[in-house]
């Protein structure tokens, strides 16, 4: 018979980004803002980036970002350079990120 693997869990951070889109004046500006976010915190920082209940509301966004790694201090400094990141990326776009939150699975 196969034997059991026995893997260490690995720590999972989720960011979660709360972004209001001021100048948004459609859902194509909405858009735009968001596919950059996202297109740009990828490649920049290997990481899974995806809108959190998408909303028909054009000036407001949620958008989760994960990354797993065997070290949580790693993912702790990530996260946080992935906000700041985001940060200035939204702000490029006549963005704000008004809140965020990080939590970790263990």
């Amino acid at each position: 018979m196969g034997e059991l693997l026995h893997c260490k869990a690995m720590p999972i951070a989720q960011l979660t980004l709360e972004i209001r889109i001021e100048d948004a004046q459609s859902l194509k500006d909405r858009r735009q803002v968001l596919r950059s976010l996202k297109d740009r915190l990828r490649e920049g920082f290997n990481v899974s980036v995806a809108e959190l209940e998408p909303s028909e509301m054009w000036q407001r966004a949620t958008v989760g970002v994960v990354a797993i790694s065997s070290s949580r201090d790693y993912l702790q400094g990530l996260m946080q350079q992935v906000e700041e990141a985001a940060e200035r990326i939204v702000v490029n776009h006549g963005a704000s990120i008004s809140d965020s939150f990080m939590d970790f699975v263990d």
